[in-house]
């Protein structure tokens, strides 16, 4: 019986037990794909004693361990829907995940086993195991000594997984996504970005997120290679590894922080890839870095509902500020917000995504899916973006992101950009807040370079061939941007900080 994604993920592999798959940053151990496999067999086994059928939820809140990677294949092949969740999340956030996915199984780090025992329990959830940091727990021990399963047919529009949005406006959702989805668009990133089983990826990102789980592994899998397996960031850890690696998947804080080692060049010889995505990356950043190391990072765009959509070319120009073209066989479109027109070259408008590579729509959410996924099969990403004249993608901001100050739209990406560029200046972000005359006005929160002194004023005084209008009405220096776990700003803090600046 064909398993959709699970054959994908094995056929590189076939013939290949002896080859290693995960070299364990951690311990020093290597894990070969023969061992892997072993284990989310018998991973599928737990679940099936446990009365998981097809399509029932495996939901994870843990840390990162090769465990759990082990257990998201095992439910993969017993024709599961896994589902991840972030570690950070309260154990209120996770009452409400397990109440709206309903999971049969669900598995927690033992710190949290006492805390979410009532929440499982009041949440109905039937199984309640535990993974640790160290791979221990009950997870592990059942294990150890289930017996493996074989994998049960999944087509290609069997669910794989639910990834839940970051609610950053509102409620979480729910994106459903499919064995075809996932196993498309891993298949064409292992292709455009020519991966083969001689990498080695270092593999720093978490797993909860599409970046960390369905690109970075599936990929890896897929190309029969290999991966050093961190379980976060660390800056020292990935300076010891690059020379001993091809490529390096991670979000641009990791590139910013690996910039202030000083033998970058030296160690990085060796590599072929430098992948960057799940926020916007920096002008400066993509300078500096080709500059010290000579290679060119390459930016893709995609989000939960899409996965991966665009990337800048493996050959060619990787130009930065933008996010490439579309990827084969997936079609993009800039929108009018208002009429959903397709918008000339150039013009600002809200990027539409079709493809193989989109979601199923919304757990629990038909009214959601029909607002955001259009009858012709587009996705209305939410995600402001243009056209260049070369083809090229750039996003310049959430739909939500835009200020509308006295009845005229300001795009929050075009101030940035003018505010980064300055001396002194590290990085910003521009909301727009209430404003009693205008409704809404400017507000630019500004980080400087370390060791340097800049002021509101200055700033200001730079920004003059800005027209008036989208000039920031308050500026305010910060130590840092309040982000989420995959670097990305969180504006929706910034415009609760600053709500009554102008008021």
């Amino acid at each position: 019986m064909i398993n959709h994604l699970f054959q994908a993920l094995r056929r590189a592999s076939l013939g290949r037990d002896d080859a290693p798959f995960l070299y364990d940053n951690r311990t020093g151990d290597t894990l070969t794909y023969g061992a892997f496999f072993e284990n989310a067999a018998k991973m599928s086994g737990v679940l099936h004693d446990l009365g998981l059928t097809p399509g029932d939820r495996v939901a994870v809140q843990a840390p990162k361990t090769i465990a759990m990677l082990e257990l998201y294949v095992g439910t993969i092949m017993v024709g599961g829907v896994f589902l991840p969740l972030n570690p950070a999340y309260t154990p209120a956030e996770v009452s409400y995940f397990l109440g709206d996915a309903k999971p049969l199984v669900f598995v927690c780090d033992p710190d949290d086993e006492a805390t979410l025992t009532a929440i499982a329990k009041e949440t109905e959830v039937a199984h309640l195991l535990t993974l640790g940091a160290d791979e221990t727990g009950t997870l592990t021990n059942a294990r150890n000594v289930a017996p493996p399963a074989l994998p049960v047919a999944r087509s290609p529009d069997d669910l794989a997984a639910i990834l839940y949005t970051s609610g950053t406006t509102g409620r979480s959702k729910g994106a459903m996504l499919s064995h075809g989805a996932l196993t498309s668009n891993s298949d064409t990133l292992r292709k455009l970005w020519r991966f083969t089983e001689n990498d080695v990826l270092i593999h720093a990102l978490p797993i909860f997120h599409t970046h960390g789980l369905f690109v970075a592994t599936n990929i890896t899998l897929m190309a029969g290679g290999a991966a050093i397996f961190m379980p976060s960031f660390d800056a020292n850890a990935i300076m010891d590894a690059l020379p001993k690696a091809t490529a390096l998947m991670g979000v641009p804080t990791f590139y910013t922080r690996l910039l202030d080692q000083p033998d970058l060049a030296e160690q990085s010889r060796n590599m072929r890839l430098f992948v960057s995505g799940s926020a916007p990356l920096l002008t400066e950043t993509h300078e500096r870095w080709q500059r010290v190391t000579g290679h060119a990072i390459l930016e893709r765009y995609g989000m939960t509902e899409t996965n991966m959509t665009t990337s800048n070319p493996y050959d060619g120009d990787r130009r930065a500020g933008t996010v490439g073209f579309p990827l084969p066989e997936v079609d993009v479109k800039v929108c009018d917000p208002e009429t959903g027109a397709t918008l000339k070259q150039g013009e600002i408008g809200v990027l539409e995504v079709r493809g193989p590579n989109v979601f199923s729509g919304y757990w629990n959410l038909p009214e959601k899916t029909a607002e955001e996924l259009r009858e012709d099969g587009f996705f209305i990403t939410g995600d402001l973006a243009r056209i260049n004249a070369d083809g090229y993608f750039q996003i310049v901001g959430r739909s939500k992101d835009l200020i509308i100050s006295g009845g005229l739209n300001i795009y929050p990406k075009e101030i940035e950009s003018a505010i980064d560029d300055l001396p002194g200046v590290l990085e910003s972000a521009v909301i727009g807040v209430p404003h009693p005359d205008f409704g809404e006005g400017v507000v630019a929160v500004v980080v400087a370079e370390p060791d340097t002194q800049i002021s509101p004023e200055t700033i200001a005084s730079n920004l003059g061939d800005m027209a008036r209008f989208k000039q920031p009405k308050h500026i305010v220096i910060v130590d840092a941007l309040p982000r989420n776990s995959m670097g990305k700003v969180q504006k929706n803090i910034l415009r609760d900080t600053y709500a009554n600046v102008l008021s």
